[in-house]
Order: C-alpha cells, then structure tokens, then sequence
C-alpha cells in the first residue's frame, strides 16, 4: 500500500536529521579536564582577593613625625584576625638598646594600662639630666571583654615618647592575647642589608619577604632632613598610604569577583555543551 503524504514526511525528516555524535572516551575526559581546570581558575581568583587583605591584617607603628632627637606621638594600630575571639590584652616592648628617656601613655577608653621600667647599665643624658631608668614595656588590658577589638574591627594605642635616638628605625616587638587564650607574638625581625630574617630569638632564615609575624617598625628621619609627612616604617621600598592599601585590595577583591564568574559562567557552558553531546 502506498505510503500517505503525512507519513513519507515524517520518515523522510528522520532521515535527514543528523545523527548525534557520539561521545566517545577521550571527548568525556576532555570536557571534564577543561571543567576541573576552570574551577582551580575559580579557586585561584578568590585566593587572590583574599590573601593580600590578609597580608595587610599587621601590628603596626605610625608617627606624625619622626626626628632623630625630637619627640613624636606614637599609634600603634592593632587588627582583630580572628573570627571567633576578640584581643583583650596588648603587651608593646620598647626597644632598651635604644632607650626612650620619657614615655607618656594617653588613655584609652575601657582600657587599663601599666608602665614596666628597666635600669640602664649606662644612665642615658636628656636635657642635661642623666637617666637611669627607663620604660621598657607598656601594657594595655580590656576592663572587660565587651571593650576588647572584637572580629573584624580594629584598635589605636597612643603614646608619646622621645628623645628619639640616633638610630633609622625602632623596633616594638609586640604581644596580641585573645579572650580564648591565644597569644600572637609580632616579633619576627627583618635584618637591614642582608637579606635575612630573625624571629626575635636569634635566628635567622634567609629570603627577602616579610616575616609571617613582622615586629612594628618605625623609620626615623635624620636631623635636618626634609619631613614630608608621617614617617613610614623602616626597610619599606615604596611609601603607601593607607587608603591606597585599602584601594588596592579592593581592586584585587573586584578583579578575582570577575574571573569568578567567568570561570563559572564557562564552566556552566561546558556542561551543557556536554549535557547536549551525550
């Protein structure tokens, strides 16, 4: 019997239609190669959003102004890097090779502080009196946990102190406790000129990067030397303020957002690429 219209159509549109390719073995693991290497990319750009904010997350020491022989105001600036614990103490030791012949504390609301000295064993002249003792730590302690720095916020701790020695930089060498019992220890120091790094108990490892745990530095300027501003820390190659830090991590933050989605968006693609081969 002859075929009607309708179904000589039908048949003849199965015929025409192209056959699927099949997906053989190596198309699978080619598929699944360029999607895992896309999620690594992905990971990678979040990794990189992340990890200089957290180089940034330091004890730090700034000055307005900082002259060998003069006197500065002091902060001392100090991050909470834990999610589930707030600082509740912080121990400042002043340098006692190059000692401070007067120090002064401004108060901190819901903080306590204490003043430790240390005797010279070579008195020291400022303003034509000889001194002896010196202040070799201050001592800041929360009245209670609801005025430590709590997750995600940040603490400045004042003092005033001078005469400044003849020196380029003073380390502070600092203790950061945590609620839970943690204690940070920022005294990793890094060596001037010679490429080597101390963690503050005598040794020393090479390599030019920071520490992990970097010591507060102040760099002083010379008598009669230009002040252009407050003085950064010593052993810094270029001077960044700190809206410019903050920008530019906001830039790696929006740039690693981006390729995420990138890379997600051309993941989603290759499945479905994937789905429609099958």
């Amino acid at each position: 019997m002859p075929a009607r219209p309708g179904q000589a159509g039908a048949a003849h549109g199965r015929a025409s239609r192209t056959p699927r390719t099949p997906r053989t073995p190596r198309t699978v693991r080619a598929l699944r190669r360029a999607a895992r290497g896309l999620v690594v990319a992905a990971v990678a750009a979040c990794l990189v959003a992340v990890l200089p904010a957290a180089a940034f997350a330091h004890v730090k020491v700034t000055a307005d102004t900082a002259v060998q022989g003069g006197y500065a105001a002091l902060t001392f600036r100090v991050p909470n890097e834990r999610d589930d614990a707030s600082t509740t103490k912080i121990e400042v030791q002043l340098p006692v090779d190059f000692p401070l012949a007067s120090v002064s504390v401004k108060p901190h609301p819901g903080w306590s502080y204490a003043i430790e000295k240390t005797t010279l064993a070579t008195p020291i002249e400022s303003h034509g009196a000889k001194i002896g003792e010196v202040a070799s730590k201050i001592t800041w302690t929360a009245s209670g946990e609801d005025s430590g720095i709590k997750p995600g916020e940040y603490d400045e701790f004042s003092v005033s102190a001078g005469p400044l020695p003849e020196t380029d930089r003073l380390t502070f060498k600092t203790l950061q406790h945590y609620s839970d019992g943690e204690v940070v220890r920022w005294i990793q120091e890094q060596s001037g000129g010679d490429g080597e790094q101390s963690d503050g108990d005598g040794e020393q490892s090479g390599g030019d990067e920071e520490p992990e745990r970097p010591a507060p530095v102040l760099g002083l300027t010379a008598k009669g030397a230009a002040v252009p501003g407050p003085a950064p820390a010593a052993g810094s190659a270029a001077v960044v303020s700190e809206s410019g830090t903050d920008t530019g991590v906001a830039w790696a933050i929006g740039l690693s957002a981006a390729s995420l989605v990138i890379c997600l968006g051309c993941a989603a693609a290759l499945a479905l690429r994937w789905r429609r081969t099958g």
